[in-house]
Protein backbone atom coordinates (compact mmCIF):
# COMPACT_ATOMS: atom_id res chain seq x y z
CA UNK A 1 0.00 0.00 0.00
CA UNK A 2 1.40 3.34 -1.03
CA UNK A 3 1.43 5.90 1.74
CA UNK A 4 1.63 9.51 0.62
CA UNK A 5 3.97 11.61 2.70
CA UNK A 6 3.29 15.34 3.13
CA UNK A 7 5.54 17.36 0.89
CA UNK A 8 7.88 19.84 2.48
CA UNK A 9 8.99 21.20 -0.86
CA UNK A 10 7.27 21.77 -4.16
CA UNK A 11 8.89 21.20 -7.52
CA UNK A 12 8.66 23.73 -10.27
CA UNK A 13 9.56 22.99 -13.86
CA UNK A 14 11.36 25.92 -15.41
CA UNK A 15 11.04 26.05 -19.21
CA UNK A 16 14.12 28.18 -19.74
CA UNK A 17 16.46 25.75 -17.99
CA UNK A 18 14.55 22.47 -18.48
CA UNK A 19 15.58 21.56 -14.94
CA UNK A 20 13.58 20.75 -11.86
CA UNK A 21 14.39 23.12 -9.02
CA UNK A 22 12.91 23.33 -5.55
CA UNK A 23 11.58 26.26 -3.58
CA UNK A 24 10.52 26.15 0.03
CA UNK A 25 6.93 26.76 1.05
CA UNK A 26 6.52 29.23 3.86
CA UNK A 27 5.46 27.24 6.93
CA UNK A 28 4.40 28.05 10.44
CA UNK A 29 7.52 27.92 12.64
CA UNK A 30 5.60 26.18 15.48
CA UNK A 31 3.26 23.68 13.81
CA UNK A 32 5.25 23.17 10.62
CA UNK A 33 2.06 23.38 8.58
CA UNK A 34 1.73 25.41 5.44
CA UNK A 35 1.19 29.02 6.43
CA UNK A 36 -2.17 30.52 5.35
CA UNK A 37 -2.65 33.97 3.86
CA UNK A 38 -3.21 35.37 7.35
CA UNK A 39 0.21 34.07 8.35
CA UNK A 40 1.82 35.90 5.44
CA UNK A 41 0.09 39.11 6.48
CA UNK A 42 1.22 38.65 10.08
CA UNK A 43 4.81 38.17 8.99
CA UNK A 44 4.56 41.21 6.70
CA UNK A 45 3.25 43.22 9.65
CA UNK A 46 6.16 42.04 11.81
CA UNK A 47 8.70 42.93 9.12
CA UNK A 48 7.20 46.40 8.73
CA UNK A 49 7.14 46.86 12.52
CA UNK A 50 10.83 45.93 12.75
CA UNK A 51 11.63 48.36 9.94
CA UNK A 52 9.73 51.17 11.67
CA UNK A 53 11.52 50.46 14.97
CA UNK A 54 14.86 50.52 13.15
CA UNK A 55 13.94 53.86 11.56
CA UNK A 56 12.99 55.30 14.95
CA UNK A 57 16.32 54.21 16.46
CA UNK A 58 18.47 55.47 13.58
CA UNK A 59 16.51 58.73 13.40
CA UNK A 60 17.05 59.25 17.13
CA UNK A 61 20.78 58.74 16.59
CA UNK A 62 20.75 61.17 13.65
CA UNK A 63 18.82 63.67 15.77
CA UNK A 64 21.88 64.08 17.99
CA UNK A 65 24.06 65.05 15.03
CA UNK A 66 21.41 66.86 12.95
CA UNK A 67 22.99 70.31 13.36
CA UNK A 68 26.35 69.02 12.15
CA UNK A 69 24.64 67.36 9.18
CA UNK A 70 22.87 70.62 8.30
CA UNK A 71 26.20 72.45 8.23
CA UNK A 72 27.64 69.70 6.02
CA UNK A 73 24.67 69.91 3.64
CA UNK A 74 25.06 73.68 3.41
CA UNK A 75 28.70 73.41 2.32
CA UNK A 76 28.07 72.87 -1.44
CA UNK A 77 26.03 76.11 -1.64
CA UNK A 78 29.01 78.46 -1.42
CA UNK A 79 28.23 82.17 -1.32
CA UNK A 80 24.50 81.63 -0.75
CA UNK A 81 22.69 83.25 2.16
CA UNK A 82 19.91 81.32 3.86
CA UNK A 83 16.88 82.51 5.77
CA UNK A 84 13.98 81.14 7.81
CA UNK A 85 10.73 83.07 7.43
CA UNK A 86 8.48 81.13 9.80
CA UNK A 87 8.90 80.49 13.55
CA UNK A 88 8.98 76.70 13.16
CA UNK A 89 11.02 76.48 9.96
CA UNK A 90 14.36 75.71 11.59
CA UNK A 91 12.76 73.03 13.77
CA UNK A 92 11.22 71.44 10.67
CA UNK A 93 14.61 71.44 8.95
CA UNK A 94 16.20 69.82 11.99
CA UNK A 95 13.66 66.98 12.02
CA UNK A 96 13.83 66.57 8.24
CA UNK A 97 17.60 66.14 8.27
CA UNK A 98 17.40 63.70 11.20
CA UNK A 99 14.79 61.62 9.34
CA UNK A 100 16.86 61.55 6.14
CA UNK A 101 19.95 60.54 8.09
CA UNK A 102 17.99 57.81 9.85
CA UNK A 103 16.76 56.43 6.53
CA UNK A 104 20.27 56.32 5.09
CA UNK A 105 21.66 54.55 8.16
CA UNK A 106 18.77 52.08 8.27
CA UNK A 107 18.89 51.27 4.54
CA UNK A 108 20.83 47.96 4.87
CA UNK A 109 18.42 46.70 7.55
CA UNK A 110 15.37 47.71 5.51
CA UNK A 111 16.70 45.85 2.48
CA UNK A 112 17.38 42.79 4.64
CA UNK A 113 13.79 42.78 5.95
CA UNK A 114 12.41 42.95 2.41
CA UNK A 115 14.62 40.09 1.23
CA UNK A 116 13.83 37.98 4.32
CA UNK A 117 10.11 38.28 3.59
CA UNK A 118 10.33 37.14 -0.04
CA UNK A 119 13.13 34.56 0.47
CA UNK A 120 10.83 31.54 1.16
CA UNK A 121 9.24 32.05 -2.25
CA UNK A 122 12.58 31.84 -4.05
CA UNK A 123 14.56 28.83 -5.13
CA UNK A 124 17.71 27.90 -3.25
CA UNK A 125 19.80 29.14 -6.18
CA UNK A 126 17.99 32.48 -6.25
CA UNK A 127 18.45 32.93 -2.49
CA UNK A 128 22.15 32.12 -2.83
CA UNK A 129 22.56 34.68 -5.60
CA UNK A 130 20.80 37.38 -3.59
CA UNK A 131 22.84 36.68 -0.45
CA UNK A 132 26.05 36.92 -2.47
CA UNK A 133 25.04 40.34 -3.79
CA UNK A 134 23.58 41.66 -0.52
CA UNK A 135 26.85 43.27 0.76
CA UNK A 136 26.95 45.40 -2.38
CA UNK A 137 23.63 47.04 -1.46
CA UNK A 138 25.27 49.18 1.22
CA UNK A 139 28.40 49.77 -0.87
CA UNK A 140 26.50 51.00 -3.94
CA UNK A 141 24.12 53.17 -1.90
CA UNK A 142 27.05 54.76 -0.04
CA UNK A 143 28.82 55.33 -3.37
CA UNK A 144 25.72 57.05 -4.74
CA UNK A 145 25.45 59.27 -1.67
CA UNK A 146 29.13 60.23 -1.95
CA UNK A 147 28.81 60.88 -5.69
CA UNK A 148 25.78 63.08 -5.14
CA UNK A 149 27.44 65.16 -2.41
CA UNK A 150 30.96 65.53 -3.78
CA UNK A 151 30.38 65.44 -7.56
CA UNK A 152 26.80 66.39 -8.43
CA UNK A 153 25.82 68.92 -5.77
CA UNK A 154 28.65 71.51 -6.08
CA UNK A 155 28.13 72.27 -9.81
CA UNK A 156 24.35 72.08 -9.43
CA UNK A 157 24.35 74.62 -6.60
CA UNK A 158 26.86 76.82 -8.46
CA UNK A 159 24.54 76.89 -11.47
CA UNK A 160 21.41 77.63 -9.44
CA UNK A 161 23.18 80.22 -7.30
CA UNK A 162 24.67 82.02 -10.29
CA UNK A 163 21.62 81.96 -12.55
CA UNK A 164 20.43 85.57 -13.02
CA UNK A 165 22.43 86.61 -9.97
CA UNK A 166 23.02 89.99 -11.64
CA UNK A 167 19.26 90.55 -11.76
CA UNK A 168 18.22 89.39 -8.29
CA UNK A 169 20.14 88.41 -5.19
CA UNK A 170 19.86 84.73 -4.32
CA UNK A 171 18.64 84.31 -0.74
CA UNK A 172 17.27 80.81 -0.27
CA UNK A 173 14.92 79.40 2.33
CA UNK A 174 16.82 76.82 4.33
CA UNK A 175 13.90 74.37 4.42
CA UNK A 176 13.56 74.31 0.62
CA UNK A 177 17.30 73.93 0.10
CA UNK A 178 17.54 71.06 2.57
CA UNK A 179 14.54 69.35 0.93
CA UNK A 180 16.18 69.53 -2.51
CA UNK A 181 19.56 68.34 -1.25
CA UNK A 182 18.30 65.44 0.87
CA UNK A 183 16.02 64.19 -1.91
CA UNK A 184 18.85 64.41 -4.42
CA UNK A 185 21.24 62.49 -2.16
CA UNK A 186 18.72 59.72 -1.42
CA UNK A 187 17.52 59.44 -5.03
CA UNK A 188 21.04 59.23 -6.44
CA UNK A 189 21.90 56.61 -3.81
CA UNK A 190 18.90 54.55 -4.94
CA UNK A 191 19.79 55.03 -8.62
CA UNK A 192 23.23 53.56 -7.93
CA UNK A 193 21.42 50.39 -6.83
CA UNK A 194 20.06 49.92 -10.36
CA UNK A 195 22.94 47.73 -11.67
CA UNK A 196 22.56 45.44 -8.67
CA UNK A 197 18.80 45.18 -9.16
CA UNK A 198 19.25 44.36 -12.85
CA UNK A 199 21.85 41.72 -11.98
CA UNK A 200 19.49 40.08 -9.47
CA UNK A 201 16.61 40.13 -11.95
CA UNK A 202 18.87 38.67 -14.64
CA UNK A 203 19.98 35.82 -12.37
CA UNK A 204 16.33 35.12 -11.59
CA UNK A 205 15.57 35.01 -15.31
CA UNK A 206 13.16 37.97 -15.22
CA UNK A 207 15.22 40.09 -17.63
CA UNK A 208 17.58 39.07 -20.40
CA UNK A 209 20.51 40.74 -22.18
CA UNK A 210 18.34 40.84 -25.31
CA UNK A 211 15.64 42.80 -23.48
CA UNK A 212 18.18 45.26 -22.10
CA UNK A 213 19.76 45.65 -25.54
CA UNK A 214 16.34 46.47 -26.95
CA UNK A 215 16.12 49.42 -24.53
CA UNK A 216 19.56 50.72 -25.51
CA UNK A 217 18.22 53.75 -27.38
CA UNK A 218 16.27 54.82 -24.30
CA UNK A 219 19.40 54.64 -22.11
CA UNK A 220 21.42 56.62 -24.70
CA UNK A 221 18.80 59.37 -24.94
CA UNK A 222 18.58 59.63 -21.14
CA UNK A 223 22.38 59.86 -20.88
CA UNK A 224 22.60 62.54 -23.57
CA UNK A 225 19.93 64.61 -21.83
CA UNK A 226 21.78 64.40 -18.51
CA UNK A 227 25.16 65.28 -20.01
CA UNK A 228 23.64 68.08 -22.09
CA UNK A 229 21.96 69.66 -19.07
CA UNK A 230 25.26 69.56 -17.19
CA UNK A 231 27.36 71.20 -19.92
CA UNK A 232 24.71 73.73 -20.97
CA UNK A 233 25.89 76.05 -18.22
CA UNK A 234 29.65 75.46 -18.32
CA UNK A 235 29.87 75.43 -22.10
CA UNK A 236 28.53 78.98 -22.26
CA UNK A 237 31.51 80.43 -20.32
Amino acid sequence: MLILQPLTKKQILRKQSNKVVTTEIRRDPITGKRMPIKGHLVELRDRIAKSVIAMVITTAISFIFAKTMILILKAPAKGIDFQAITPTENIAVYFKVALAGGFIIAMPFLVYQAIAFIAPGLTSKERKNILQLLPFVTLLFATGVAFSYFVALPPAMAFLGGFLSDVAENVWRLTEYISVVTRMIIYVGLVFETPLIIMILARMGLVTPQWLAGKRKLWIIAGICNIGSYYAHYGSH
